[in-house]
């Protein structure tokens, strides 16, 4: 729903952040001073004994100098509880006395209606409950109890039975004066074509409710037991307060369990949910009954940053996830992701738990696998690659499917693992992935015509001792990487609009290039290299003469442009992190006035480790300015083992 214009920041001022956080964590009261509103406490949003997370009372802001975790009151209600934002607006509105604004007369009037139709089911639950306990329901209880579910599990998930006769539901919820065509809109009766009184829609079924992220009944679903029924799981038909493809079974409570840290864990069905939830995995929900849908994956990831998909070990578990891959590739972005854990022997979660235990099942969780390796077990396995036209057919399809992914970091992590798995796959004496793209183009300054700017020798120049590197610029590396981005975008102008607005927040670091971007995002794509020759000559003659731009794979091989395509994103990328990292450190140095504690030590140590542990991951990437991250590193050590935080008297 829309919020009025300064409602939110109304109730922020309505609530104090100190009261909002102090339910959450305990306050370190040695380094916390009430009376400025300026509170420190071991952050409730990862594992830690020192006070690093910082609450300013003033400003209504928090931040977490080890997970850099940071908001104001309703960022935390929300990242706490794992709500979604509108639920977390109307907590703090009711904490703050504030009314939440009215919606018109129609929504009101749809959301009355919906209202009642959750009374209906919510009655009709407490029906079934209360048909699980009689006489008639003594083979449905020894079904559950071979099941293995306790008498509290039972409770616990509101499980009932349908009677095997066509109005029973019907007539008991008419007897207390719900009207039959609202018996109807909720779903759980059924109107005949041909006319005359509503049946019951469940029948013969051990019945389990299905409740929304709110905890409010929506639907149901049913297990026969009669093996010969045409479907032995039925659910409820779609309702004004039930979509089947946009919820999943138990959201609410696997919500709270994954704002508590335990992973989320998607199921095929009611009973391994359940299965899971008693063996302490109570972060586990399920589709109910169709293949994962684009909403219901959006949903996970409102929930968790990377589902564990828990799969049967059969074909058919196997053929799930690679659709659900197929419908993930697209929505794919930086921090969202799925795991597939694949059970052994053809089981499914309930069975592997009750035949070995949760260890077992802890231990498939433990090995679950990125998707990206499902893809490539699905493009690889079974297939031989003996021949060129076999290893460029794997080539192409790799290609399709690297195509897919929106998010050009995204895609260019995926191409670099992709690389890595060929190079397995055909030994090291295989040509990298890249350079499969690639073909025999003319080279510039290699006796080619096609070179539309002046080269250099390729050979060590004198001049590099000069070079920004050898003078040990703080941004020398940057500069370098933003010049080699302006080249590769005026050689390949098919690609400007596709980070055009990579381009315009680049900042760059000097009046050339900024002239030089400026020019670029100053018209048409297709004309922005005659444009900048006509206006900027010399500033692009700068520019494509420097030795570190003519040797860009880019630059050099004009016409294949889907190589460019992978290197701008790389190189987006990690002019973002490189600049992120400068930041970082300037904002600690900024600190250090006043945060002299061990929250900032253990923050600059993390920042050393961060550039070692990148360094190491990276070390083999030509083009990844090695020597200047290490000087970085360097540098923060020195400041760490100097203890530049202490005045020096």
């Amino acid at each position: 729903m829309a919020l009025p214009e300064g409602f939110l920041d109304e109730l922020r001022s309505r609530v104090t952040l100190s009261t909002i956080v102090g339910r959450k964590v305990t306050w370190d009261l040695r380094k916390s001073n009430q009376g400025r509103g300026d509170w420190w406490a071991p952050c409730p949003f990862h594992q830690e004994k020192s006070a690093s997370f910082h609450v300013d009372d003033k400003k209504g802001f928090y931040y977490c100098f080890g997970c850099h975790a940071k908001g104001d009151a309703l960022t935390f209600v929300k990242q706490i509880e794992n709500l979604p934002f509108i639920e977390a607006v109307e907590r703090l509105a009711r904490e703050a006395g504030m009314q939440m604004p009215e919606r018109d007369a129609r929504q009101v009037e749809r959301a009355d209606r919906r209202s009642r139709l959750v009374e209906v089911m919510e009655q009709a639950v407490q029906w079934f409950r209360l048909q699980l306990k009689t006489t008639a329901a003594a083979e449905a209880r020894a079904y559950i109890t071979r099941r293995g579910l306790s008498p509290e599990a039972v409770d616990r998930w509101e499980l009932g039975w349908a009677p095997d006769q066509r109005q029973a539901l019907f007539h008991a919820l008419t007897q207390k004066g719900i009207a039959p065509d609202q018996i109807v809109a909720a779903g759980l009766c059924a109107q005949p074509d041909a006319g005359g009184a509503p049946y019951d829609r469940f029948r013969g079924r051990i019945i389990f409710p299905i409740r929304d992220g709110r905890g409010r009944a929506i639907s149901l679903g049913g297990r026969s037991l009669d093996p010969n029924a045409r479907a032995k799981y039925l659910n409820g038909p779609e309702t004004d307060i039930f979509d089947k493809g946009r919820t999943l079974f138990n959201v609410a409570s696997a919500r709270e369990a994954v704002g508590k840290g335990l992973p989320l864990v998607v199921a095929e069905g009611y009973m391994d949910v359940i299965a899971l939830a008693q063996a302490g995995f109570a972060g586990a929900v399920a589709p109910l009954g169709t293949a994962i849908t684009e909403e219901q994956l959006r949903l996970m990831w409102r929930i968790s940053d990377e589902p564990i998909i828990a799969l049967d070990g059969d074909k058919a578990g196997i053929r799930a996830a690679l659709r659900l891959i197929d419908l993930a590739l697209p929505l794919l972005e930086a921090g969202k992701g799925l795991r597939f854990a694949v059970l052994p022997g053809g089981q499914d979660p309930d069975e592997l738990i009750r035949a070995a235990g949760p260890a077992a099942m802890q231990r498939v969780l433990d090995t679950a696998q990125p998707m990206l390796r499902l893809l490539w077990q699905r493009e690889t396995e079974g297939h031989s690659f003996d021949s060129p036209e076999r290893r460029a057919r794997l080539d192409k399809s790799l290609r399709a499917l690297l195509a897919r992914i929106a998010d050009p970091s995204l895609r260019s992590h995926y191409a670099e693992e992709i690389r890595r798995l060929r190079a397995d796959l055909f030994g090291p004496v295989a040509k990298p992935f890249r350079q499969s793209f690639r073909q025999s183009f003319p080279q510039p300054g290699r006796g080619s015509r096609t070179g539309k700017f002046p080269t250099a020798d390729a050979q060590p120049l004198p001049t590099t001792r000069g070079s920004l590197l050898a003078q040990g610029s703080d941004t020398a590396a940057e500069e370098l990487r933003e010049a080699v981005i302006l080249a590769t975008l005026l050689t390949h102008p098919a690609l400007i609009a596709r980070f055009d607005s990579d381009l315009d927040r680049m900042e760059p670091l000097t009046p050339a290039h900024r002239r030089l971007r400026d020019a670029i995002l100053a018209g048409p794509p297709d004309t922005a290299p005659a444009r900048v020759r006509e206006t900027l000559a010399r500033d692009l003659d700068a520019l494509m003469s420097r030795p570190h731009v003519q040797i860009a794979p880019p630059v050099r091989n004009l016409e294949d442009a889907e190589m460019a395509l992978i290197c701008l994103a790389e190189d987006f990328a990690k002019l973002a992190a490189q600049r992120g990292a400068r930041r970082e450190l300037a904002d600690a140095v900024e600190d250090i006035a006043v945060l002299a504690d061990e929250g900032l030590t253990w923050r600059l140590a993390q920042s050393v480790e961060a550039v070692h542990r990148a360094q190491r991951h990276q070390r083999d990437d030509s083009t990844d300015l090695g020597e200047d991250r290490g000087a970085l590193s360097q540098h923060l050590q020195q400041m760490i083992d100097s203890r530049i935080w202490e005045k020096k008297h």
